[in-house]
C-alpha cells in the first residue's frame, strides 16, 4: 500500500486577455439541489427560501433544450457558480451535462468519466502516460494541472487530483456535472485557475430504487458497476455506489510496448442525506477506491537499451466529506463545508519505485443572504495540501492556506446583471495572494450576452505531467520557483429560436511564470540525463473562440460544434513564440442522437483534432488531423437496457504514422513519445443495465 502521486501541482496567475466560460446551466431537481449545495451561497433552506429558491431552480439550460421543450421543466440549483439566481440571470456561466447524457456516456465507458467530459465543447482530455493511460482535463487550452475537480462541491480527489484520479471515478452515481471554464480561483482558491468540473452525485428519492450495469469490451474489459439509493429514517435517505473494474495489458500494435495499460479496481461510496424540520440540511460521503494498474514493455519484450520497463502504480484512497446548512434569521443561511483525502500510491518505473502519500484537507464556513436584487456570500476557508515521499524526500511539501472570500450579485434591471466575487488567501510558501473575478449579465430579449474576468494564482508542485508519467528519480531538487499567475477574460453569446440553439464564445488567457521542464546533463557527456522545473520566460497566451450550434427535429437532435485555439508560448532564450505542444488549432465535433425516452436511443458522434505541434518528438514535429468516429445504440425492454457502442470506427493509432518507443530515454525518463492520437484503436464494447425498485 503506498503512494501518494496527487497532482498538488498548484502553479499560478496573473497575464490579460479573454477566458472563457460556455454553455450552459440545467441540473436535477430541487431534491436534489437543495440537499447537495455545495457553497454556502447556493445552500438555501427550503422552507424560507422557497421564492429565492424558485429563482435558483429556475436555471433552465440552453445546452440542454430539448427537455425544455419536450419535457416538464424541472427545476434546478447549480452548486459550482456560488450564485444564488437563475442560471438565466446569473452572469457566471455554468454548462451542465445532465443525467441523460451521464447514461449515455456510462453505455459507451462505464469504468470512468473521461468520456463523459470529453465531448464538452472546449474541452480537451489530454493523455499524459503513454504507459498507464493517465489523462488530466484542459479547459479551453490552459494546462489541465489548473482544472479543480469536485464532488458535490468538495475536492474529495484532492485540491488538484493527480491525472490518474480521472480514470478512477465511475459515473454511474452521477446526477450532473457542471463546468465553469476559465479562472475560478474567486470561488475556489488557487487550484481553479483553468476552471471548474463539479461532479454532482444524484439525490435519493422516498423509495428503495437502483440500478446494476455489466459491460464488456473487444479488448478484454470488464466492468460492474451497481447504485442503490433508499429512504434510511425519517428525513434521511441513503445511497450505496460500488463498482469492479478490470482491463487486461493489450499491446494492440504489437510493437513491445502496452497500448492499454491494464487494471483492477474496486470503489465503494456511500452517502447520506439528511433534512431537519426547520430546513437544515446535511450530506455526507466516505469513499474508497484501490486500484492496481500495470503498463510498460510487453513480456518478453525490451527497450532500445536491451532492458524490459515495466511501469506500474499501486493506488489506495480514502475520502470523507459534509456539506451542512442552516436557516439563520429569514434570508440568512449558515453553510459549513469539510473534507479530507488520504491516497498511497506505489509507483514502479523499471528498476526504480517511488513510495509517496499526498493528503488535502478543506475547512470553510460561510454566510449568504438575499434580498429582491441582492445574492451575497461571505465566508473564511482553511485548506492544506501535503506530500510525503518515503523515496524521494526532498520533494516533500506542506501547503497550509487559510483565506477570506465573499460574492455580491446584484441586479439592476431585469436585463442587467452583475457579479463580483473576490478571494485573499495568505499562503505559506507563496505569501498574500488576491484572486478577483467580475461577470456581468446582458440579456435583451431572445439574445443573451455574459463578459467575464478573473484573476488568479497555482503554486507549484514538481507534478507537471511529464514527471507524473516518468516518476522523480530524474528531478532536479526543487529551486526557487515563483507562483505562476493568469488572467482570462470572455464574452459570450447565446441566442435561441425556436428548434435551433446557438452559442459564440470569445476567450483568451495569459499566463506568467509557467512552470515547466528543462533538461541538462550531469554527467559530463554532453547529453542531458536529468531535469529541473523552472519558470518559463515571457507569458503563454491563449485566444480562441467556440461555437456551438444545437437543432432539435421531433426525438432527433443534432449538435456541432467548433473550437479554434491560437495558444503560445515564448522560445526559451529567444523573442520568437511557438504554438504550445499538443494543442490543436482547430477541433471540431458533430452528434446526431435519435431518442425516444424510455424505450431506445441509436446515435453517431464525430470528432475532429487538427495539427499539433509535438514536443521532443524525435519522428516528426506536428501531428497529422484525425477523426475519431463512433456509433452506439441502446434498447430498453421493461427493466433491462441493452447497449453496444462502436468506438474508433476508422481504427486510428498513433503507431500508424510512426513508432511510440523513443530510440533513447529521455532525460526526464520516459521511454515513449507524448501522445497525441489515440492509441487504443477499434474497440467495441456492450453490456446491460438493469434498473430495480418502484
Amino acid at each position: 500500500m503506498a503512494k501518494a502521486l496527487n497532482t498538488t501541482t498548484l502553479l499560478i496567475s496573473l497575464g490579460a486577455v479573454m477566458a472563457c466560460q460556455a454553455a450552459t446551466v440545467q441540473a436535477a431537481t430541487v431534491q436534489q439541489d437543495s440537499s447537495l449545495v455545495d457553497s454556502p451561497d447556493i445552500t438555501v433552506s427550503e422552507q424560507q427560501h422557497d421564492e429565492h429558491e424558485h429563482e435558483h431552480e429556475h436555471h433552465d439550460d440552453e445546452h440542454h433544450h430539448d427537455e425544455h421543450k419536450h419535457e416538464n421543466i424541472e427545476k434546478i440549483v447549480v452548486q459550482a457558480s456560488r450564485s444564488g439566481r437563475i442560471a438565466d440571470e446569473q452572469p457566471i456561466r455554468v454548462e451542465l451535462i445532465n443525467r441523460e447524457e451521464i447514461e449515455e456516456k456510462a453505455a459507451m465507458r462505464p469504468g470512468n468519466i473521461s468520456m463523459l467530459v470529453a465531448e464538452t465543447g472546449g474541452v480537451r482530455v489530454q493523455t499524459t502516460s503513454p504507459a498507464l493511460g493517465s489523462a488530466n482535463i484542459r479547459l479551453q487550452g490552459l494546462y489541465g494541472r489548473y482544472t479543480q475537480l469536485l464532488a458535490d462541491g468538495l475536492p474529495l480527489y484532492g485540491n488538484q487530483a493527480a491525472s490518474i484520479g480521472l480514470l478512477q471515478i465511475p459515473p454511474t452515481d452521477l446526477g450532473r456535472v457542471e463546468i465553469i471554464k476559465g479562472s475560478a480561483s474567486s470561488l475556489y482558491g488557487g487550484s481553479a485557475l483553468g476552471g471548474v468540473i463539479n461532479l454532482v452525485s444524484r439525490r435519493p428519492g422516498d423509495t428503495l430504487n437502483g440500478e446494476a450495469l455489466l459491460n464488456i469490451t473487444s479488448r478484454d474489459g470488464q466492468d460492474f458497476t451497481t447504485y442503490i439509493e433508499t429512504p434510511l429514517i425519517d428525513n434521511m435517505q441513503g445511497s450505496l455506489t460500488g463498482g469492479v473494474h478490470h482491463q487486461a495489458s493489450t499491446d494492440i500494435d504489437k510493437d513491445g510496448w502496452i497500448d492499454l495499460a491494464g487494471y483492477e479496481r474496486y470503489t465503494l461510496r456511500p452517502r447520506l442525506y439528511w433534512r431537519g424540520d426547520n430546513g437544515q440540511t446535511l450530506y455526507s460521503t466516505i469513499g474508497v477506491m484501490s486500484e492496481r494498474r500495470s503498463g510498460g514493455t510487453a513480456p518478453g519484450a525490451t527497450v532500445s537499451n536491451g532492458e524490459a520497463f515495466s511501469q506500474t502504480q499501486d493506488s489506495e484512497r480514502l475520502d470523507a466529506g459534509l456539506v451542512f446548512n442552516m436557516p439563520v434569521f429569514d434570508t440568512l443561511t449558515l453553510n459549513t463545508r469539510a473534507s479530507a483525502m488520504k491516497q498511497q500510491h506505489l509507483h514502479g518505473y523499471g528498476l526504480v519505485t517511488e513510495d509517496d502519500q499526498h493528503e488535502s484537507y478543506l475547512l470553510e464556513s460561510s454566510i449568504a443572504g438575499y434580498s429582491d436584487h441582492t445574492d451575497w456570500v461571505i465566508g473564511a476557508a482553511y485548506q492544506a495540501d501535503k506530500f510525503m515521499s518515503d523515496t524521494f524526500s526532498a520533494f516533500n511539501y506542506s501547503y497550509q492556506v487559510p483565506g477570506l472570500f465573499s460574492q455580491l450579485d446584484y441586479v439592476f434591471n431585469p436585463k442587467v446583471t452583475a457579479s463580483v466575487s473576490a478571494r485573499l488567501e495568505q499562503h505559506n510558501e507563496f505569501g498574500s495572494q488576491f484572486s478577483p473575478r467580475v461577470s456581468l449579465l446582458y440579456r435583451p430579449g431572445d439574445l443573451t450576452i455574459r463578459a467575464s474576468y478573473g484573476r488568479g494564482y497555482f503554486a507549484p508542485t514538481p507534478f507537471v505531467e511529464e514527471i507524473e508519467a516518468a516518476g522523480l528519480s530524474r528531478l532536479e531538487a526543487l529551486g526557487e520557483l515563483a507562483e505562476e499567475s493568469a488572467q482570462t477574460a470572455s464574452i459570450d453569446f447565446t441566442y435561441t429560436y425556436d428548434d435551433i440553439e446557438s452559442s459564440l464564445t470569445l476567450f483568451g488567457s495569459d499566463i506568467k511564470n509557467v512552470t515547466t521542464l528543462e533538461s541538462f546533463a550531469s554527467n559530463g557527456t554532453g547529453l542531458p540525463n536529468r531535469v529541473r522545473l523552472v519558470n518559463a520566460q515571457g507569458e503563454s497566451q491563449i485566444r480562441g473562440s467556440e461555437l456551438l450550434l444545437r437543432y432539435y427535429w421531433q426525438d432527433i437532435k443534432l449538435t456541432a460544434s467548433y473550437l479554434y485555439l491560437d495558444a503560445t508560448e515564448q522560445v526559451a532564450g529567444a523573442l520568437s513564440r511557438r504554438d504550445i505542444a499538443l494543442t490543436p488549432k482547430h477541433s471540431a465535433g458533430f452528434v446526431a442522437m435519435w431518442e425516444q425516452h424510455g424505450n431506445f436511443r441509436a446515435g453517431f458522434e464525430a470528432y475532429y483534432t487538427g495539427v499539433q505541434r509535438l514536443n521532443d518528438n524525435p519522428f516528426t514535429d506536428y501531428s497529422k488531423p484525425y477523426w475519431h468516429l463512433g456509433l452506439m445504440g441502446e434498447i430498453t425492454v421493461g427493466r433491462f437496457s441493452w447497449f453496444i457502442n462502436l468506438e474508433n470506427l476508422l481504427d486510428v493509432k498513433q503507431t500508424d504514422e510512426h513508432p511510440m518507443l523513443l530510440p533513447n530515454r529521455a532525460a526526464s525518463g520516459q521511454w515513449t513519445t507524448d501522445i497525441w492520437s489515440r492509441n487504443d484503436g477499434f474497440i467495441v464494447n456492450a453490456g446491460v443495465r438493469v434498473k430495480f425498485g418502484s
